[in-house]
């Protein structure tokens, strides 16, 4: 394993044991919100996906999810820019892998 990996993999499986806990309070108690956000950069190449999570969906912290290649779910803030340009990469590959496909 690469130096530097193995605590990015350990703060990501805390970020993942936290948002996978049940919120409390909110305006619906929505068990799918995440609890906090890393804001160390997550490696571009382990994600596949990604979907929102925000204020207005009843949860407290506005989030990001990434799903990675092993299907872990990561936390990320919406708002840095290392999460836009995965998010611009994944929007990109899909529309690329869309006109492949027609």
């Amino acid at each position: 394993m690469a130096p530097g990996v193995a605590p990015l993999l350990a703060l990501s499986l805390l970020v993942l044991w936290t948002s996978s806990a049940p919120a409390l309070g909110g305006a619906n108690d929505a068990e799918d919100c995440c609890l906090s956000v890393t804001q160390r950069p997550i490696p571009r190449n382990i994600v596949k996906a990604f979907r929102y999570l925000l204020i207005k969906d009843g949860c407290r912290v506005p989030a990001v999810v990434f799903t990675t290649l092993r299907g872990h779910q990561l936390c990320a803030p919406p708002d840095q820019p290392w999460v836009e340009r995965i998010i611009w990469r994944l929007k990109k590959s899909s529309a690329k892998s869309k006109r492949q496909s027609n």
